[in-house]
């Protein structure tokens, strides 16, 4: 029995963290899910006068018509190769996170480079 009751909870802590592949105009739809998503990101600012150093990329559209953004603090932003403001800037890729609301406007706050990553890289298995 305590075995059984184990393994339920394994599967409910893994399945909590799964998540659901939905699209960029759904995004309204799944505040507080982890979610996948393909989308094109439009823009980006880096604001490196301002606490955290936030950078801000824009998805779905240029600010302030964007569907949803993205938001890398400075202690993460670290961990990119590459300003991410301008990397990405017109490029189509996957995105994981949890959507939150910030202002009524759609986010996900990136805690990992990882969480944003190419199209190809993810059919050649990534």
């Amino acid at each position: 029995m305590k075995n059984i009751i184990i393994l339920i909870l394994c599967f409910l802590s893994v399945s909590s963290f799964a998540q659901t592949e939905i699209k960029l105009d759904d995004v309204q739809n799944h505040v507080g899910d982890s979610v996948k998503l393909m989308a094109k990101i439009y823009s980006g600012k880096y604001l490196e006068n301002v606490e955290r150093t936030p950078t801000f990329l824009d998805v779905g559209g240029k600010y302030p018509h964007e569907k949803l953004t993205l938001v890398i603090f400075g202690d993460v932003r670290k961990q990119f190769k590459n300003a991410p403001e301008t990397f990405y800037e017109g490029r189509q890729e996957w995105i994981t996170g949890k959507i939150e609301l910030y202002k009524n406007k759609p986010q996900i706050i990136i805690n990992s480079p990882d969480q944003i990553y190419d199209i190809v890289a993810a059919h050649a298995g990534k």
